[in-house]
């Protein structure tokens, strides 16, 4: 798709009687070789487009509100944002800040910003704020000890607002101007300034490991920018400290951001094999003659490996689709000394001559994950425009051109981005292979009753700690099926109710005769009214579906409420596109739809006599649960 005619159907799409253009937002991705100022035009005539003319089934648009504040003029921040933000399937609401309003929009309760309510509030910052106008360069301890106050009252201000928002925040690290280093006539001088401004991004880095709060290393991702960070016209003119080529890099990094506070990172990477994995075509070169080893281009290819290792250390699923012979592949995994990747590292492969796009779906359907949330990676242009053809959700990675800029590539976009990982995360590759063997085994028995009594099921369900609570809120953001609404709890959300005598929030966790599931499901409740608890969220991982684990975390609830005198269970429901499990809960355990209101449909579950919902074939471990 062409720039131009990305920008004419923009602009049709503005008049009142336009019909919906599904395919555009996710044909903004055509504009990343487009010129800063043409993505910035494009961002502003998309302000004027309702997200309803954009979304479309197969490329569904999340809302999000997002405020930018900073200490200086955001310049055309706003329209690249949006732009960088539909393509990645977010239809955001912005509200930007004028010049210099940070510390009065976080301090301020009833400031505009803290009015608009945001889920995440983007913090702009530059050297000029830090520092003091007339700084002396012949006393650098000094400017250390203004820099540290500096720095006092933005942590300050940054934790009165997180302590009163349920939404993330986005603090950077902070480049310093070459123009303040060289000020400095001395080398020793020069490194000591060096060594101050480090301390103080170094403070910036802890700020964001304050619940809620995030830091994004902006200063390391601009060591490859081309360019200036500023433009001292435009500074010096109009207080705007970065350039339009920043501004672009930090609305993409942005983004992303805000798809991880959404939990939409990418869980799958599917990866193509000749001149992806290795260089040379295996039928065609052998296993002798294909690259790969401490040489160029082998080594390039080696290199894509190490990075799909290091994901997969960290959650990500790694799978294979490739048009190729099963069975030679299956010996180049086996011998091949320069493999780093092995048969082992993978969830599932879709090794044959069938299409691509339609492997994909085989993929992603045996893993019960959807689309959206696999990155398909090849080097050939027809396999990459024919799967962004037939599945608008995929996100695609061509590896076209010299390897050696594939790595960066793969990386580039922060498909796998998320706020943080644990030990879930880094043992998900196991807990898909012994989902596997429990498929094998469910296969030897003659009745689905036998199978699960056999597979020695043990569900804990107890209020979730420090070390659950982040792991916990990313899976509820997560989940797209078994939820019961599309507005899942965020972490402040989470740790707030967690904090709250009126509520509790309860982690679900499983282990059977395969191992531990880990961390699968969780519970947030509302228990302000003694005469009825209500259910706001009830989330569970798919690797569990359809096993009676809810019965079992809902039976554990109905026990908690009667101890506490309750009368009655309350339990919301919010259809989505994608949360029809989800939906099959609350009638399914004896609770009776009772009203309706602003979609979102309230079902109720008298506890005398007490409902019985425990499977015979699950042991319920026993938690203790505040009173």
């Amino acid at each position: 798709m062409r720039v131009e005619e990305l920008l004419l159907r923009i602009r049709r799409l503005r008049r009142p009687d336009a019909a919906p253009d599904p395919e555009l937002a996710p044909g903004l991705v055509h504009l990343d070789g487009a010129a800063v100022t043409t993505v910035a035009a494009a961002g502003r005539l998309l302000a004027d487009v309702p997200a309803e003319k954009l979304a479309s089934p197969d490329f569904p648009l999340r809302p999000l509100r997002v405020a930018v504040t900073g200490t200086f003029t955001p310049g055309t921040v706003e329209p690249l944002l949006r732009v960088a933000l539909l393509r990645i399937g977010i239809a955001a609401e912005l509200h930007v800040s004028g010049f210099d309003q940070l510390v009065l929009d976080l301090s301020g309760p009833r400031s505009e910003l803290a009015e608009f309510r945001p889920d995440v509030t983007l913090c702009l910052l530059h050297d000029g704020w830090f520092l003091p106008p007339e700084w002396d360069p012949g006393d650098l301890a000094g400017l250390r000890d203004v820099l540290t106050e500096r720095v006092a009252v933005l942590a300050a201000a940054v934790s009165g607002y997180a302590a009163r928002s349920d939404g993330a925040l986005l603090l950077h690290t902070v480049p310093l101007s070459p123009l303040e280093h060289r000020s400095l006539v001395s080398f020793r001088g020069r490194a000591e300034l060096g060594r101050i401004w480090r301390e103080l991004n170094g403070r910036l880095l802890e700020l964001g490991d304050r619940d809620g709060t995030y830091t994004l290393d902006l200063e390391t991702l601009l060591v490859d920018h081309d360019g200036p960070v500023r433009d001292e016209r435009l500074y010096r003119f109009a207080s705007m400290a970065w350039t339009p080529t920043v501004e672009r890099r930090y609305a993409h990094e942005a983004a992303t951001f805000c798809r991880a506070v959404l939990g939409k990172a990418a869980k799958v990477l599917a990866l193509d094999l000749d001149n992806t994995l290795w260089a040379g075509v295996l039928g065609d070169d052998g296993l002798a003659g294909i690259k790969l080893g401490t040489d160029y281009p082998g080594n390039c290819h080696r290199d894509v490996q190490r990075r799909a290792l290091a994901l997969r250390r960290q959650g990500v699923l790694l799978t294979v689709c490739s048009k190729n012979d099963p069975d030679v592949v299956a010996e180049a995994f086996d011998q091949h000394p320069d493999l780093l990747l092995r048969a082992d590292d993978f969830v599932a492969q879709a090794v044959n001559w069938g299409r691509k796009d339609e492997n994909l779906r085989q993929l992603a359907g045996t893993l019960n994950l959807g689309l959206d949330g696999v990155v398909f990676a090849d080097d050939s242009p027809f396999e990459c425009e024919l799967v962004r053809r037939e599945l608008p959700g995929v996100r695609v990675v061509e590896l076209a051109g010299d390897p050696a800029g594939f790595s960066t590539k793969l990386l580039a976009e922060g498909h796998f981005t998320v706020l943080a990982t644990g030990a879930t995360d880094r043992a998900r590759t196991e807990l898909y292979r012994a989902r596997a063997g429990r498929e094998r085994f469910a296969a030897t028995f003659h009745s689905a009753e036998d199978y699960l009594h056999e597979l020695k099921l043990r569900v804990a369900v107890r209020p979730v700690d420090e070390l659950s609570l982040p792991r916990l809120a990313q899976l509820g953001l997560r989940t797209n099926q078994f939820t019961m609404t599309d507005r899942a709890h965020t972490e402040a959300q989470t740790r707030q109710r967690a904090d709250s005598p009126d509520h509790l929030v309860l982690a679900v966790e499983v282990t059977d005769r395969f191992g531990n599931e880990g961390l699968v499901g969780g519970v947030w409740l509302d228990r302000g009214d003694p005469d009825g608890w209500v259910i706001e969220n009830f989330v569970l991982s798919c690797r569990v579906f359809s096993r009676g684990i809810e019965q079992a975390v809902l039976h554990r609830v109905v026990e908690l409420a009667r101890a506490a005198g309750t009368a009655r269970l309350e339990a919301l429901f919010r259809p989505t596109a994608r949360n029809r499990p989800g939906a099959a809960v609350w009638p399914a355990a004896g609770f009776v739809a009772a009203s309706e209101e602003d979609g979102t449909t309230r079902h109720v579950l008298p506890l005398q006599p007490p409902p019985r919902l425990l499977p015979a074939w699950i042991t319920l471990e026993e938690g203790d649960v505040r009173a």
